[in-house]
């Protein structure tokens, strides 16, 4: 199995070198060449690692099976606060696949617990000599993770780049106050896709002007490493409802997807591909509609205004996954790729062939939730069930509200704990809001008579180390500085 590019101008690698690259060098994303049939995982009554392993080990042969077994128990067993990992819960009908119970409290630490143990094992045996620049920008979630994944960790350094006022207080003190050497977080004075936007653009030079001993990586899920996770969940759910008898042998299940960069999205896609017995993958957008107008229409139009909402890791216009989700329905034609990639940066949109939307719409659909829906979804959830959810699950939660009445099972994806956004929720509530942000999430647990989850004790107390703040059109030039400076 080797890797290919989306935009067909990079030679094929092996997995070692699509993890360590993370985006390619004609600026085209990596898949595999093969997708392989992964399907016997669901009789199997693995623990989570194990589980983890086997996805792993399909995708990734130049591994062998023991390093795999090794990364994937270290990245899960003792990393999350219950030994499933990904627990599968339901009430009255309704279910939940929690992923926030890893170190930062969303599903971003699924993945970022195993890829830096991927990367390291890719780093030894490639060249271990190089040192991994890991150049990230975050919506809100993967900056926090990817820090806590890569802290410590010899041989790469984490450099993560956040809308500085489009992220919750949460999220940003969870970068800024987390000390480490090899660890930084700088703010950035515009919206996540000028962050986005500017860390691609280092990768489009290459990492030119870097030291010589440097190379460029990345946390995103434009990492190839990011999504390999992802699909482990999709599996251990499908498994899951196997073996309660909640779902019959052939009987596909539809998971709802909060959808910001697309990249737990097309993580299902994977899934489905390999054997997963999933019908439909709904993704959940917020005000910013821009991925629920293109499934409805084939016409993608990122020319229009970003609004900040009260579900901040979706304030995305332009997510960089759906460049994979094109690629393979246009029977894997990278010539087609590039060019909508290039009439989409010369215009801001471009339109998907018939052939190609007919197969998207076989499994993905979209709605949007307002912020006034994402509130009322919150408390109805709280009131009638005792589950609370974060605004973005609760967006998810809308779109399973708007779904045809069929008999088909569903999953929703609950993608952050709800202590990360404690203002949405006490809000949603009713609750009276003091403006001391820092005592909002205790008051919030008090009301719901819950402890606070452990990534958030101390956490108002700590030292913010990570101050900076810079204008989006000096990214390239800060982090040439901040690398020569390591």
């Amino acid at each position: 199995m080797h890797y290919v590019s989306t935009r067909g101008m990079s030679p094929p690698v092996s997995a070692s070198e699509a993890l360590l690259s993370g985006i390619a060098p004609d600026g085209g994303l990596y898949l595999p060449d093969e997708l392989p049939d992964i399907s016997p995982l669901l009789s199997q009554s693995l623990p989570y690692p194990l589980l983890a392993a086997e996805v792993f080990t399909a995708l990734m042969p130049d591994f062998t099976r023991g390093e795999l077994e090794g990364a994937a128990g270290d990245a899960y067993a003792g990393a999350f606060d219950t030994p499933e990992v990904t627990p599968l819960v339901s009430m009255n009908g309704i279910r939940f696949l929690e992923l926030f119970h890893g170190p930062t409290g969303s599903f971003k630490d699924v993945a970022l617990q195993a890829l830096p143990r991927l990367m390291a094992l890719a780093r030894d045996r490639l060249d271990n000599q190089t040192e991994y620049l890991v150049l990230t920008a975050t919506s809100g979630d993967t900056g926090s993770a990817a820090m806590q994944g890569f802290r410590g960790v010899p041989g790469f350094r984490v450099l993560v780049y956040y809308p500085r006022d489009g992220v919750s207080p949460v999220q940003r003190l969870q970068m800024t106050a987390m000390a480490g050497n090899n660890i930084q977080a700088v703010g950035v004075k515009g919206s996540f896709d000028d962050a986005q936007a500017g860390v691609k653009a280092v990768f489009a030079r290459g990492g030119e002007g870097l030291p010589n001993h440097m190379r460029l990586s990345s946390a995103n899920s434009i990492n190839i490493g990011r999504l390999i996770p992802q699909v482990v969940y999709y599996v251990y759910a499908c498994r899951e409802l196997l073996l309660r008898g909640e779902a019959r042998p052939g009987e596909r299940i539809d998971f709802i997807v909060p959808s910001g960069n697309f990249g737990d999205a097309l993580a299902g896609y994977l899934a489905k591909q390999m054997g997963m017995p999933i019908r439909r993958i709904v993704c959940a957008s917020n005000f910013n509609s821009v991925l629920t107008d293109f499934l409805r229409t084939g016409f993608f139009d990122s020319r229009r205004p970003l609004y900040q909402t009260l579900s901040p890791s979706m304030d995305i216009l332009i997510p960089s996954n759906l460049e994979r989700l094109l690629y393979l329905v246009s029977a894997r034609d990278a010539g087609e790729v590039r060019r909508m990639m290039e009439v989409h940066r010369r215009n801001g949109c471009f339109t998907v062939g018939e052939d190609a939307m007919r197969l998207i719409r076989e499994t993905f659909t979209g709605y949007s939730a307002t912020d006034a829906q994402t509130l009322d979804g919150i408390r109805i959830m709280w009131e009638a069930n005792r589950y609370l959810m974060d605004p973005h699950t609760s967006a998810a939660h809308h779109a399973l509200s708007m779904l045809p009445a069929l008999p088909h099972l569903c999953v929703t994806l609950a993608t952050a704990s709800p202590f990360k956004f404690p203002r949405t929720v006490c809000r949603a509530l009713g609750m009276s809001l003091t403006e001391d942000e820092s005592r909002l999430p205790g008051q919030l647990a008090r009301k719901i008579r819950r402890p606070l989850p452990a990534f958030l004790r101390n956490l108002a107390r700590r030292r913010e180390v990570h101050q900076d703040v810079i204008q989006k059109e000096d990214l390239s030039a800060d982090v040439l500085r901040r690398a020569s400076s390591w």
